[in-house]
């Protein structure tokens, strides 16, 4: 405030000195153009033109050689007496310099400010210039300034509080929400949302909590998911086991305790104790093998495949087995080969559980017939004659340890189609299956063929 009060001042000085100057420049041009008779007069009007009407004093130069004219003089130096100031101010002017001073002076009526400037004619300071304005005004306007500043401030400073408070809602309300909804997140409520919706960074965090807390739902469902699969895993395979070891348990302490004596039945109950070791060593590789298959970081090693070639082997393999109940196995095809990128041994396994299946649940005397065609894609169909899968059935066959009621299927365990399906799973294929009861099941997959591949692979 000072340095505003301070400015205010020297302004003020400024304002003065100019208006100084302009009368000592005039002066001097009227008295080189011997003009002087109407100054006086022109000082008097100056006077009351002027808002803050200071004293205007033209006082001549006593030492100069060619002195003001007294026709010009508002003031003798020699009759005059003022403050120590003063003087200093008229003797610096007479010098050639100009001076500033302000102070209380009682003689002008208080607070008052002092200018004086030389007056040259010819090089020479025949005179001074000086103003004197009392600055009881000036002292009202710095101080209705400074309570208008202070006003101002006051009122900034208000308005600014308000907005700041309202800003720190704006700021702590959404944060102190995401703070409690990640909280509730942090307990395990998945459901739990902030809802907020802003345009800003604060907007952005907020949305990103909510992408969280779906994404957390989404793994909570899926890791229930896989908790039930495990429990029902474990479920089933103990399920599986406890029958053959049961039995495997009853006939060793049969045989231990000597019961069975007849050199037949003994061997018998050897025989039925290796079936059921072979039965479990079964089912704990096919566990194994499904279990590989299901682990999304295995790969299969893909190479250039006839499938031709696998069905040939394939029909050879299972004729025993069809033989003995007079089934047919046809194979259809319009090409010498069908070629696709795939495991060779894992996709004669998956079509050799097809065949199994289809063999065990044909009825005797029918024909399993097998298709190739090549179109977009390598279609494989295989079909039997038999029993058909019931509408209820059909979306559960690819399950673990998913087993019909059926006769034919009391030594099966479960696993095989779940296999199949992995299998076509790793190689990209699409797998379709029709059946109806009484009219037998088609299996029908999709593969890419290798041209497709090739051209995919811009080799």
């Amino acid at each position: 405030m000072n340095l505003y009060t301070n400015t205010s001042m020297d302004n003020y000085q400024s304002r003065l000195q100019d208006q100084a100057d302009r009368i000592s420049e005039q002066l001097s041009s009227m008295i080189q153009n011997n003009e002087t008779e109407n100054f006086l007069e022109y000082l008097n009007v100056l006077q009351q033109m002027d808002t803050d009407k200071p004293d205007i004093w033209t006082i001549s130069n006593p030492d100069a050689v060619n002195p003001m004219d007294k026709s010009v003089e508002s003031a003798s130096w020699e009759d005059i007496i003022l403050p120590q100031d003063f003087t200093q101010v008229i003797r610096k002017a007479f010098a050639g310099f100009i001076e500033h001073r302000s102070g209380y002076y009682e003689e002008f009526g208080g607070m008052s400010a002092v200018v004086g400037v030389p007056v040259w004619v010819n090089d020479e300071v025949v005179g001074a210039v000086m103003l004197v304005s009392e600055i009881k005004e000036q002292e009202k306007l710095i101080q209705n300034s400074m309570s208008m500043i202070y006003l101002s401030v006051g009122v900034s400073l208000f308005i600014s509080f308000i907005i700041a408070i309202v800003f720190a809602k704006g700021i702590s309300n959404p944060i102190s929400l995401m703070r409690a909804t990640a909280l509730k997140l942090a307990d395990g409520d998945y459901e739990s949302h902030t809802e907020i919706k802003r345009q800003d960074e604060i907007g952005d965090l907020a949305r990103t909590i909510d992408i969280l807390a779906v994404e957390l739902k989404e793994n909570e469902i899926e890791r229930q998911n896989r908790e039930q699969v495990r429990v029902d895993f474990f479920a089933n395979v103990s399920h599986e086991l406890r029958t053959p070891i049961t039995v495997i348990r009853a006939y060793t302490e049969s045989l231990l305790d000597g019961i069975i004596t007849d050199e037949e039945k003994i061997y018998q109950y050897y025989v039925k104790i290796l079936s059921e070791c072979k039965g479990m060593e079964r089912l704990v590789g096919d566990l194994l093998l499904l279990s590989k298959m299901q682990n999304p970081d295995f790969e299969v090693d893909k190479e250039p495949v006839n499938v031709l070639q696998i069905f040939e082997d394939l029909i050879k393999s299972v004729h025993a087995i069809s033989d003995e109940k007079n089934i047919k196995v046809e194979l259809t095809k319009d090409k010498p080969a069908y070629m696709m990128m795939g495991d060779y041994d894992r996709l004669k396994q998956m079509f050799l559980i097809i065949l199994d299946n289809a063999i065990k649940f044909s009825k005797e005397n029918s024909i399993i017939h097998i298709i190739l065609a090549k179109q977009d894609k390598l279609m494989i169909s295989i079909r039997d004659e038999g029993i058909g899968i019931s509408k209820e059935d059909l979306p559960s066959i690819f399950d673990k340890f998913y087993k019909s009621k059926l006769k034919q299927n009391e030594q099966g365990s479960g696993l095989g189609l779940a296999i199949a399906r992995q299998i076509a799973l790793k190689h990209e294929s699409e797998i379709k299956v029709k059946s109806a009861p009484g009219e037998g099941t088609e299996f029908i997959f999709y593969f890419q063929c290798l041209e497709n591949y090739v051209e995919e692979l811009d080799i």
